[in-house]
């Protein structure tokens, strides 16, 4: 067995405060409960409780010291002689009651009551899902699986707190909170303001000029949507009770904006027709005011 000074790690003048100190650091880390299966960690551990079985008793630390015992506790019959033999019956008891004592001290200490930590989770989810509501499954930082509710009419930036989801208490403690932050996507076609929905639509010319019914895109699907006659750019339709919709009964409306498109190939008679209706029918499209209707 090594010098007991060098398997703590202390020096010859080493005070019992700082040998004691040295001892339950190496201890703790090196003990057999704590490395399961761990063969080599079970001989650190003896190694080192047999170099405090004698550092710590000031009667063999002088012996020791002095040449008369070994690193094991055993009388030397020769100087420099009892290196590697195995340590006597009554220093393994010693070592026993002595590991008894301090696992007895851990346990007591652990008995401390603590709440679990809350655990963070920042989650994505699309526009629509996040207006309509949704069911999610995330995995945390813990490596936990959980089931997340989205209730529509979520925002960025809300934070969804699922109780008792986090680490784990000791001792009684109660567990910690899951806290999963929501992100917005943003979509292609809708954008929101608290409970409204708004969008735009593309109308042909005819569409604006003579009116009709088009086809038009919900958070709740494709509805009919009534064109007035002589619609402009910006002339904005409600959708009454389109918009986003919570448990209580409470809904919002959506508004389509107009926006007047020509046609993407423009012949010759169609350009001659426009310089020759406008020859005829001159008009100052700043004046014109932009209207609003409800469906």
């Amino acid at each position: 067995m090594r010098d007991p000074y060098s398997i703590l790690g202390v020096t010859k003048n080493a005070s019992p405060g700082s040998i004691k100190k040295e001892y339950h650091r190496l201890a703790r880390n090196s003990h057999p409960d704590s490395n399961p299966g761990d063969a080599r960690a079970e001989n650190r551990f003896k190694e080192i409780s047999s170099a405090y079985d004698i550092l710590s008793n000031p009667t063999r630390r002088k012996k020791f010291d002095a040449g008369e015992i070994d690193a094991n506790g055993n009388e030397r019959k020769t100087y420099g002689a009892g290196f590697g033999t195995r340590p006597s019956s009554n220093t393994a008891k010693r070592n026993k009651s002595r590991f008894d004592n301090f696992f007895k001290d851990r346990q007591k200490k652990s008995t401390i009551r603590a709440n679990g930590a809350n655990v963070t989770y920042t989650l994505q989810i699309p526009f629509i899902e996040a207006a309509l509501g949704a069911n999610k499954t995330v995995r945390m930082a813990n490596n936990k699986s959980l089931k997340v509710s989205i209730p529509p009419a979520t925002k960025e930036g809300q934070v969804l707190r699922l109780k008792g989801q986090g680490m784990h208490g000791t001792n009684g403690g109660s567990d910690g909170d899951a806290l999963v932050e929501i992100k917005v996507s943003p979509d292609a076609v809708f954008t929101r303001k608290e409970m409204d929905i708004f969008s735009e639509l593309p109308v042909s010319i005819d569409e604006a000029v003579l009116g009709g019914r088009i086809e038009a895109e919900t958070i709740h699907g494709t509805v009919s949507l009534k064109i007035p006659k002589n619609s402009n750019s910006g002339t904005r339709l409600r959708l009454k009770g389109r918009g986003i919709k919570v448990k209580n009964g409470a809904s919002g409306d959506q508004y389509v904006t107009l926006k007047v498109m020509l046609p993407e190939n423009q012949d010759k008679s169609f350009v001659d027709f426009v310089r020759k209706w406008v020859g005829k029918n001159p008009y100052n499209a700043r004046k014109t005011k932009i209207s609003e209707a409800a469906n």
